[in-house]
């Protein structure tokens, strides 16, 4: 097999799975399917490039396909043709042992010869004869015989999927052109995934065309030159139809096109032309609306159609259409020159929008006000707030794509606070704090109100960030008080205030706020900010249930309308409680998703809140090459705010914990002991850092300083009375006095500390206690009872996958004496990376399952299972399998 050829882009694992499939030395007929453009012919090539043995090509043709084995005849131009059983023994004699075939094309190959090739694999197996087809769906002039034979005689017809944004980004990375995720998702978008027109659009396109925004994609050339075809062969009606169609866009009432279009012909035959003409396509709901078949041909029509009609045929659309925001895009795009009054519209829509936490509708809208208007302070206003808006959307890359032209404009304090927001979504506290002072120095709050109450709650924000309780509670203050109750930005305040309680020690007050808060806003993307913020609080506050519900609650952002950054602080919290609960698959499943979001978006706050969990759990599982990945991403995003430094920190922490590293976690948390007055870190339960400290303060022999620590920090727990914390001080308390010799107060601390966690679905916590416990009770020559506690540690660390635990708990048994270890020995040759991925592997997962488990790449995955293959000597998945599972399930 050749191994210098280049890999397809998002194609690893599909090329994967059929190289396998044809390494079995049988025959196979690998049918590829797809939509024009999604990259069958070049998957077909590159198997064909891979493989031993002679290669033969045909591509069929519609022309060609009444006529009896003109495809075969393609390949072996002397082959003596008879009937197809007959041909199937010449065709066989000729090409064995081994052949590959590649057909293009092959819903247009003529029947005898697709008859012949399946004869040929059925009836000689002594010929290795790989046949890959590829086939184009949707066209209408394939043979129906040809489109029903094809997949009865293919022995394997896989699922060619379209490239998500990151493999489109990864294309055009690969053709020279940087792509950030915005600007891949709308290509992928465009294009549907369909590798072949984003390639053409990428090469057709300056290269400045991708940093703009929102840039008018065209067609691709060979697209717009069949759109061009297609609309000159119709009649003048469906044309007609076509051009409406395209102006109204997707899911257009028929009624609303034939009355754009001046039609009063039949509906039906317009639909049957322009269907046929690939221009226009039914929706699946019966036969009252239609759509352009996708973007790239609606992009066509409209550009065939000419500026000038396109522009009045735009402005009779804008009455026909409900929607406000589309009807005043509509009046928008056929504008070529500055209107004051459509500005002014879109400019109120763009407030309403706002005001309903509509960020990304209200960016578009004003967006266009400011290219429409031609007062330059409006239109400079206008351009700042949608920026402003984009960001309250979590669409960071789009507004990036406008701040040079912000930048450009005179300083006034709504530039430099929308500046500042910016600065503080990507993490950036220095340069969001100069730029907040510097608009709150220069704003006139009697005359600038509304500007004043803006800066105020992004300075609430940038608390936040900075995890000072008191700073937020000021600045959510004022904020309402300028803006006035129930205003957007007060309401937007509102929702953050609760958290400053919290973090200045009023989590019942907090908790009252966020009640009264969401059941005054019941939706939206307000209810979004309030719902997320009472489940951080619910988490605080050790009401674990509750703030599950309402983490997975505020997650959507499509129905609710809401804020890609309010969601992926959800994720983020969500992952928490997982990990604690003990369910770590879904904790990564959770990040994984998130990071995906944080890749599109651009907003990094929540990065290292994220990749904290990932690293915990891949530490205790003793995946130690994947969380120290992940730490190096952690350090890598982890900007100047406390609200990133902490959870790069704790990850740190719990990696040195998991290697029984002590020193090392007192480096990693030592920051924390040194955090500033008006800092809110040390509140119990907002981080969960302290129990930490203690326990290796213990380990290395600095008892006196652990006692110290202790007792500061059991102090502020009480005095709260928060359970989980002082349940994990009790723990380090209990470990202090077994170092100490003090059987009955260890048993004491640890019996509490074991009493205070069990009411809590901790079950991490609940493990973690009673390994300490068990530790300590073996030191203190309590064998017997060392044995039970140690036993319940192994089990609960066993049930979350724990395997650095368990088998440290083993170790504790064995060494006990009492009880035997139940160590499963693991293959001696691999790494715990590669057993890893063996483990999984051998359950049926895909390389893409066990990568988002191991928060691998799928890269990484292969050249993992490739090591494992060379050691254990073995040269597939089933094989593993079936070494991992000696003993197959019983048949009934």
């Amino acid at each position: 097999m050749t191994r210098g050829a280049q890999s397809l882009i998002g194609r690893d694992e599909l090329v994967a799975g059929l190289e396998q499939t044809l390494q079995t030395g049988r025959s196979r007929f690998v049918l590829l399917t797809g939509p024009a453009g999604i990259g069958t012919s070049a998957l077909a090539e590159h198997l064909a490039r891979r493989q031993d043995g002679p290669v033969l090509r045909a591509t069929a043709a519609e022309w060609e396909s009444a006529r009896p084995y003109a495809l075969l005849l393609q390949l072996l131009a002397d082959l003596p043709t008879s009937d197809p059983l007959g041909t199937a023994a010449e065709l066989a004699a000729r090409l064995a042992p081994s052949a590959v075939l590649v057909l293009h094309d092959a819903q247009f190959a003529d029947v005898e010869s697709l008859r012949t090739l399946a004869s040929a694999q059925r009836h000689h197996p002594e010929l290795a004869l790989h046949v890959l087809a590829t086939a184009t769906t949707g066209d209408r002039r394939a043979a129906a015989e040809v489109l029903d034979l094809l997949p009865r005689i293919a022995t394997d017809v896989p699922d060619v999927p379209p490239l998500d944004a990151a493999q489109i980004g990864e294309l055009a990375a690969a053709r020279g052109v940087p792509l950030h995720s915005s600007m891949a998702e709308r290509l992928r978008r465009h294009t549907l995934g369909r590798p072949r027109p984003a390639v053409q659009l990428l090469t057709e396109l300056p290269r400045t065309t991708w940093s703009q925004f929102e840039p008018a994609l065209p067609a691709p050339a060979a697209v717009h030159a069949g759109v061009r075809e297609g609309l000159a062969a119709c009649a003048s009606g469906a044309r007609r139809f076509a051009e409406a169609t395209a102006v109204l866009g997707a899911n257009a009432a028929v009624r609303n096109v034939l009355a754009l279009a001046d039609l009063d012909s039949d509906a039906l035959e317009l639909i049957d032309e322009t269907t046929a003409a690939g221009l226009v396509e039914l929706v699946p709901r019966g036969l009252t609306f239609v759509s352009p078949p996708d973007p790239m041909v609606r992009a066509a029509v409209l550009t065939c159609i000419g500026p000038a009609r396109r522009a009045e045929l735009q402005r009779r659309a804008a009455e026909l259409v409900d929607d406000p925001v589309r009807a005043l895009r509509l009046l928008a795009t056929a504008s070529p020159v500055p209107d004051a009054d459509v500005a002014r519209r879109l400019d109120d829509l763009a407030r309403e929008r706002a005001a309903e936490g509509a960020w990304g509708t209200a960016a578009t809208l004003l967006s266009d006000a400011s290219r429409l208007t031609d007062d330059p302070e409006h239109r400079q206003a206008r351009l700042t707030r949608a920026v402003d808006a984009l960001i309250g959307a979590g669409d960071v890359f789009r507004a990036t794509a406008l701040i040079p032209e912000v930048e450009s404009i005179r300083e006034t304090p709504l530039r430099d606070a929308v500046l500042g927001y910016l600065a503080t979504v990507r993490g950036r506290a220095a340069e969001a704090g100069n730029r907040f002072r510097r608009a709150w120095d220069i704003v006139n709050a009697d005359r600038e109100p509304e500007t004043a109450a803006l800066i105020c709650q992004r300075y609430v924000l940038d608390a936040l960030c900075r995890y000072d309780g008191r700073d937020l509670v000021l600045w959510a203050d004022r904020a309402i008080e300028l803006a006035g109750a129930n205003t957007p930005t007060a309401v937007e305040a509102e929702a953050i205030r609760g958290i400053g309680l919290a973090a200045t020690g009023s989590a019942k007050q907090a908790q009252r706020h966020y009640d009264d808060l969401t059941a005054r806003l019941h939706h939206g993307a307000q209810w979004q900010r309030a719902t997320m913020a009472r489940g951080w609080i619910n988490l605080i506050s050790d009401r674990i249930d509750d703030a599950r519900v309402d983490f997975e609650s505020a997650i959507p952002t499509a129905y609710l309308g809401g804020s890609a950054r309010i969601s992926l602080w959800a994720r983020a919290w969500l992952a928490r409680v997982q990990f604690l609960s003990g369910e770590w698959n879904e904790a990564l499943t959770t990040v994984r998703d998130a990071m995906e979001m944080q890749e599109r978006t651009g907003i990094l706050l929540t990065g290292p809140l994220l990749l904290w969990t990932a690293a915990a759990v891949h530490a205790l599982r003793g995946n130690f090459d994947a969380a120290e990945e992940v730490l190096l991403q952690s350090a890598t995003g982890a900007g100047d705010y406390q609200i990133m430094r902490i959870p790069s920190q704790l990850a740190r922490a719990h990696f040195a914990e998991a290697r029984a590293d002590s020193a090392g976690v007192l480096r990693a948390l030592y920051p924390l002991t040194r955090t500033s007055p008006s800092s809110s870190t040390d509140e119990p339960g907002h981080w969960p850092w302290q129990d930490m400290y203690a326990h290796a303060l213990v380990l290395l022999g600095r008892l006196d300083e652990a006692d110290e620590f202790l007792t500061r920090h059991e102090r502020a727990a009480a005095k709260r009375g928060h359970t989980s914390m002082r349940a994990r001080l009790a723990s380090a308390r209990g470990r202090l006095h077994g170092a100490r010799g003090d059987v009955a107060a260890a048993s004491a601390s640890f019996d509490e500390a074991l009493e205070l966690i069990s009411a809590l679905p901790l079950r991490y916590d609940q493990a973690r206690i009673n390994f300490s416990y068990g530790q300590a009770l073996r030191r203190l020559r309590r064998r017997a009872q060392a044995d039970v506690v140690l036993s319940a540690a192994r089990d609960g660390f066993a049930a979350m996958g724990a395997t650095t635990y368990v088998e440290r708990c083993d170790r504790e048994l064995k060494a006990g004496g009492v009880h035997r270890a139940r160590a499963e020995p693991a293959p001696k040759t691999l790494t715990p990376q590669e057993e890893a991925v063996t483990r999984l592997v051998a359950r049926g997962m895909s390389n893409k399952e066990v990568a988002a488990e191991l928060f691998l790449s799928s890269k990484t995955v292969q050249y993992h299972l490739t090591r494992v293959y060379a050691k254990l000597g073995i040269r597939s998945r089933a094989e593993l399998a079936a070494r991992n599972n000696p003993d197959p399930p019983a048949e009934d």
